[in-house]
């Protein structure tokens, strides 16, 4: 765990509950001059003291690694760095107290970042009646699942309380035991025919789902398990984006349809079981996937969610990216800073994967700021609708800290210290001097131009005024 993260995560959580240092360090039994150096990140915290803050403040431990700080800087930095706002360079001390000390003010410049964002680039039809400018549905979507760690107890219970009644006896019969539960409940029958432009197609009015024969067999499950999810899980999904309050109806639509993804993920693959599997198999998602019968995706997706309190799982990071480069999914249990705007690093396994599609590439990648992730990624891809029809690509990219890298098959035989890859969070917000994969000159940095040299990476720079 990274000392400099600590001591602003406290003074968070402690300013959050309104405590004062007196009164937290008295419950801690230590002096408040002892709590100021350890807020300060003058004083390490050791297990004991780590574990009394976790009990005190009430919270798992892992809340206290510093992953919203450290994403609310990342997100700062690109905001502050973005050359066409033309504002001043922001201190590094300066960016982290205001993640640390104000988070509130810090998400509030976030937002009016993307508001701007969307007014420059997507100026139709992005205003509420009211003319006040809001961020892109999809983009309020992903944060409303990034801020709940992509884990809804609510719906897992709904799922678990679905998966008893159907009692497949084995993961590999709960497609027969939900179209059976289609069938028997609900009067609804499931034929798989040929579906222009559709994968899944449901009519009330005849009770019939047409699922596509394009679809392979783990598909047609999800699809299945989305329709009665739809049918028996609709109260639980409505109380759910109700709490989140969602701004515009495709904003609350694309909530819904997700928290449906989420009750149909749960339902086959249910969260004692997955999470036991995942732990004897050492989170090998093939073999996972093999023995829920899903897909590799859904497997991975899946794993991203195992975050019930006192029954967590290794905590991973999720991601899915085309070969442009776009991201269409992405959770982050395990801390990791995606940048928001902007491509990711070209040295990350997430895009080096397409080189070898279908096999599973593992990296160790480290952040500029020390922290180190093991990450695997495998190229994913659906049947071509029709001959001549390209197939979209995607890599499915997951990782979790160093410190859970023994509990992963694919850390085996990996000396991990000598295995690290530098990467960066994107071009513009890499320091790194000696990358011959940028892109882009760092943002914070005055370029180095001299036409009697040549270098062998493609800019070279001066290094940040401090």
């Amino acid at each position: 765990m990274s000392r400099t993260l600590i001591g602003r995560t406290v003074r968070r959580l402690r300013t959050e509950r309104s405590l004062s240092q007196q009164a937290l360090a008295s419950a801690l039994g230590i002096s408040a001059s002892y709590l100021n150096l350890i807020e300060h990140d003058q004083r390490a915290v050791t297990a004991s003291l780590l574990i009394k803050l976790a009990e005190t403040l009430r919270v798992d431990l892992r809340e206290l690694s510093g992953s919203q700080e450290r994403q609310l800087e990342v997100g700062l930095r690109e905001a502050f760095g973005d050359p066409l706002l033309g504002a001043e360079a922001v201190p590094d001390g300066e960016v982290e107290a205001m993640a640390a000390g104000s988070p509130h003010a810090a998400r509030a410049v976030l937002a009016l970042y993307r508001a701007w964002r969307v007014a420059r680039e997507d100026a139709s039809g992005m205003a509420l009646p009211s003319g006040r400018r809001i961020i892109l549905p999809n983009e309020e979507a992903r944060d409303f699942f990034d801020d709940r760690s992509n884990h809804f107890p609510m719906l897992e219970q709904a799922a678990e309380t679905l998966a008893t009644d159907l009692a497949p006896g084995a993961p590999s019969e709960m497609n027969h035991a939900i179209a059976e539960r289609l069938r028997r409940v609900h009067g609804v029958t499931v034929t798989v025919q040929h579906l222009e432009a559709a994968l899944r197609r449901y009519d009330p009015a005849t009770r019939s789902l047409a699922l596509s024969e394009n679809l392979p067999r783990e598909s047609r499950g999800f699809h299945m398990a989305f329709q009665l999810a739809l049918l028996e899980a609709r109260d639980a999904v409505e109380a759910v984006v109700k709490e989140a309050a969602p701004s515009t109806p495709e904003a609350g639509m694309l909530i819904r349809i997700g928290l449906l993804n989420y009750v149909a993920g749960a339902l086959i693959m249910p969260y004692a079981a997955f999470q036991a599997a995942a732990a004897v198999l050492r989170h090998d998602m093939e073999l996972i996937a093999a023995r829920f019968g899903v897909s590799f995706e859904q497997a991975c997706h899946r794993l991203s969610t195992l975050q019930r309190i006192g029954q967590r799982g290794v905590p991973f990071f999720f991601l899915r990216v085309d070969p442009a480069g776009n991201v269409s999914k992405r959770f982050s249990a395990a801390g990791f800073p995606f940048a928001r705007f902007g491509g990711s690093c070209p040295r990350w396994v997430v895009h080096t994967a397409f080189a070898q599609p279908g096999t599973v590439q593992v990296q160790v990648a480290e952040l500029p700021d020390g922290a180190a992730f093991l990450c695997f990624a495998r190229t994913v891809a659906p049947p071509a609708v029709r001959y001549g029809e390209p197939r979209p690509l995607h890599v499915v990219a997951m990782g979790c800290a160093l410190a859970n890298a023994g509990e992963v098959a694919y850390a085996d035989g990996l000396d991990l210290e000598r295995a690290k890859v530098g990467i960066g969070l994107s071009c513009r917000l890499c320091d790194r001097p000696d990358c011959h994969n940028r892109a882009f000159p760092p943002l914070e940095h005055r370029l180095s131009l001299d036409p009697m040299t040549a270098g062998t990476t493609p800019y070279r720079f001066e290094p940040k005024r401090r």
